[in-house]
Order: structure tokens, then C-alpha cells, then sequence
């Protein structure tokens, strides 16, 4: 039954993670907010474009003349740009909406002060969370898309699995953003900062996107198969490969309860802090 005019409507069952009472349904509003305000920064979004164009350049056609062929995910050989070009993809995507979900969410959060001012509207911080996190996915989704036609431009996308490659950038994207949102409420200054980069750099060199997951001692091996960007990795070689398998299933319920997590803690921490 719809409710009597003016009642503010409530998450949906499933979203029983979320704090109560700080949805408003108008988190489409930050989304419209954050696309005027990006209009005079679309710099920043093609350096974000230009990284990873630049490695499969030079580790891809550069450096894949001296590597040779390497085994895909099936056991095929495949060329070494086609063995980095999805790790770079899933790094597209990660670094989109991380970065955005962190230095851009709080400079809004501890210094703009930007949602203290939102609250004043009838926006809740469920709002606030699910606007920013879909902002940054947004983000990572335009980053995933560019660097898509850059592969379809070098041949890479040979299979009609690779069209599945871009929904599952935007749920890596998703779960990233959710994840970064989440981090972001407990730092406290701009030093904390250091431990983004000290998270991310470490998981783009060591999460299969240049080596083989074989190369490495197996304890090491351990540590990978439990980094986030190492099952965006191998979800995004399956699928632009084709050598799709069940096993891709279980790298996107990775990303489904880590975008679930992080939005629940994202959603709670914004509203411990701004309305305490």
C-alpha cells in the first residue's frame, strides 16, 4: 500500500543492514550534484583513462615481445597482452572508484563539510552513502568503458563472453567504492591517506595482472587468492579470454558481499558522524 502524503519511505527489506531512518530516497540528487560538479575536472578523469593505456603499451607490446606467450585461465596460450589487458581493466575499475571514494569523500566529509549541510535538507546519510558510492561507480564504470574499446582496438576482445566484461567492471567498481566510502570513515587526516596507496599498489603488482598465479612460493600464492583484486583479475580474464567457467561465479559473490558490507558500513559510520 502506498503511505499517507510527506511519509518518508524506507529501504527495502533487504537493506535491513542500513541504518533506519536515514533513507529519504533521493540519493539520485548526489549522483546530478557530482556530474556538475565534474564537468570543469574531466582532466582527472582521462589520466585515470591514460594509466593503464600506457602499461599495456609498454609491458603489453613493449615488453610481451620478450615474454611470449603465457597460459590463460583455461590453460591456452595467450599472448601476454591478452594476459594483462583484464588485470589492467579490473585496475581501471578499482582505481576509479577508490579513489574517488576517498580523497573525494573526504575533503567533502572533514572539510567542505558538505553532508552536514545535505542533512539539513531532506536527505538522510543512507542518502549521502548510496549517492557517493554510486558517484564513484560512475567513476570506475567510465574508466572500465574507455579501456574496453582501447582492447576491442588491439584485438583482445575475442570471444562474445567480453561483452559480459563491463557489468562485471560496474559490480568490481561497486564493491570498491562501497569498500573505500567504508575506509574513509575512520580516517581521521590526510597521512591516512598513505595506507590507500599501501593497499592498492601492493594488490595491482602481486594480483596476477603481469604473472601468472604459478610464479609465486604457495604461501604467497595464499595471500593473493584472498586479495579482492585478484578474483577481479581472474573474473575479468575468464570473460575476455572465454574460458568461462562456474568458477567466475564465485568471484562475483565476492564482490556482491563485499559491496553489501561496505555500503552497510559506509551508510552507519557517515551516520555516527554526522548526526552525533
Amino acid at each position: 500500500m502506498t503511505g499517507p502524503v510527506g511519509t518518508v519511505p524506507h529501504p527495502p527489506r533487504a537493506w535491513r543492514l542500513l541504518p533506519s531512518g536515514g533513507y529519504a530516497g533521493r540519493a539520485h540528487l548526489l549522483l546530478e550534484r557530482s556530474a556538475t560538479a565534474s564537468r570543469r575536472s574531466w582532466l582527472v578523469f582521462l589520466s585515470g583513462f591514460f594509466e593503464p593505456v600506457f602499461y599495456l603499451l609498454a609491458m603489453g607490446q613493449g615488453l610481451g615481445s620478450l615474454v611470449g606467450e603465457l597460459p590463460g585461465p583455461d590453460g591456452a596460450p595467450i599472448g601476454y597482452a591478452a594476459f594483462i589487458a583484464p588485470g589492467l581493466l579490473a585496475a581501471s575499475a578499482m582505481n576509479g572508484a577508490v579513489f574517488d571514494s576517498t580523497f573525494n569523500v573526504f575533503f567533502k566529509l572533514k572539510y567542505a563539510k558538505l553532508y552536514d549541510a545535505m542533512l539539513a535538507t531532506p536527505l538522510g546519510a543512507v542518502d549521502v552513502a548510496l549517492g557517493e558510492i554510486g558517484w564513484a561507480l560512475v567513476r570506475g564504470g567510465l574508466y572500465a568503458v574507455g579501456f574496453l574499446l582501447v582492447m576491442a582496438g588491439f584485438g583482445l576482445l575475442g570471444t562474445p563472453w567480453a561483452l559480459l566484461a563491463l557489468p562485471a567492471a560496474l559490480l568490481v567498481a561497486l564493491a570498491f567504492a562501497a569498500v573505500g566510502m567504508a575506509a574513509t570513515s575512520f580516517m581521521r587526516s590526510w597521512q591516512d591517506f598513505d595506507l590507500v596507496t599501501l593497499v592498492t599498489v601492493p594488490m595491482f603488482l602481486f594480483s596476477t595482472t603481469f604473472y601468472p598465479l604459478s610464479v609465486y612460493p604457495g604461501w604467497l600464492q595464499v595471500v593473493v587468492e584472498c586479495l579482492p583484486l585478484y578474483h577481479a583479475v581472474e573474473l575479468m580474464r575468464g570473460l575476455t579470454t572465454g574460458a568461462v567457467s562456474l568458477a567466475l561465479l564465485g568471484h562475483v559473490a565476492y564482490f556482491l558481499v563485499m559491496a553489501v558490507l561496505g555500503g552497510a558500513v559506509a551508510a552507519r559510520r557517515l551516520e555516527a558522524l554526522l548526526l552525533r
